[in-house]
């Protein structure tokens, strides 16, 4: 089991200068890389991507390759002066040939890369090996950390779903006795209201049948811990977990609120409170979960 958050960072000398790369990652239902480089680099995202997706299949990655010059960062450099002549020349044309002219940030940003000096990062070529080597290195430990807050997890959900066993347990336990609780309810209400009718009178049978077929629940309870049992394997396995844990965790809600609806008795109505508690707990949990 992997945790959706992780952060890994590794780095190395490069040309003078150092290369760092940073891995991140938040939960998200599915895979959203972001993948931030030099320009000079782009030709290299395909390839990083490639190797984000063998380590993570859902949440939000975010990956940040930079290159810092010996001398500094390699900040763009604006030249201010060039940026400022060259609007003006371009509002001196427009007023020429009487076209409003209003600058905008995008047309400043264009402008002024347009202007910007040389970067004095390596060609994407030469920055190839190293960069895959610094990128594997940060993987590998982005990796370990959603590794081990997986186990984390993993030792919550186990704890949790036990929880949810000795719910149903109680549930199950308790269910046998609420139709023989219901009869004798359901004669000391006749004699209170002066109806003295046999406990073998064929009215009283059937309405106690009808009630006792409305509220079995012994397809729900096997169905329930089937489902649970599902959910303990999955969380053992590997790969990808959340996705399917998150529907067997639908199909174990259905079940405990048509539990709640039919038994009809407080003290299983307590447990099952209880027990949708610790599937939203669950549930709310698994949203971590890669």
């Amino acid at each position: 089991m992997r945790s959706m958050t992780g952060y890994g960072r590794a780095a190395c000398a490069l040309g003078g200068g150092t290369l760092s790369v940073q891995v991140s990652s938040v939960n998200r239902r599915s895979l959203d890389l972001a993948i931030n480089l030099p320009a000079e680099w782009e030709s290299l995202e395909a390839e990083i991507g490639e190797r984000v997706r063998r380590v993570a299949a859902r949440g939000k990655v975010n990956v940040v390759v930079e290159y810092a010059p010996a001398g500094g960062r390699d900040e763009p450099s604006w030249n201010e002066a060039a940026v400022g002549a060259a609007l003006d020349r371009l509002a001196a044309l427009a007023d020429a040939r009487r076209i409003p002219f209003e600058p905008t940030a995008e047309l400043l940003w264009q402008v002024a890369n347009a202007l910007r000096s040389p970067s004095l990062a390596p060609a994407a070529d030469r920055v190839r090996p190293e960069l895959t080597l610094v990128l594997d290195e940060a993987l590998r430990g982005f990796a370990a950390m959603r590794a081990r807050e997986g186990e984390a997890l993993f030792v919550d959900f186990i704890e949790r779903i036990g929880t949810c066993r000795r719910q149903v347990d109680a549930v199950a336990a308790r269910a046998p006795a609420v139709a023989p609780a219901y009869r004798e309810q359901l004669l000391k209400r006749l004699r209170d209201a002066g109806l003295e009718l046999d406990v073998d009178d064929e009215r009283v049978l059937r309405e106690i049948a009808l009630f006792a077929d409305r509220c079995d629940i012994t397809e729900e309870i096997t169905r329930f811990r089937s489902h649970t049992d599902q959910l303990s394997a999955l969380l053992k396995s590997d790969g990808e977990i959340g996705r399917k844990a998150d529907f067997i965790l639908q199909e174990m809600g259905r079940e405990a609120n048509t539990i709640g609806s039919k038994a009809n008795d407080l003290a299983i109505s307590k447990s099952v409170i209880e027990l949708k508690n610790e599937l939203e707990r669950i549930r709310e949990q698994m949203a971590n979960v890669e």
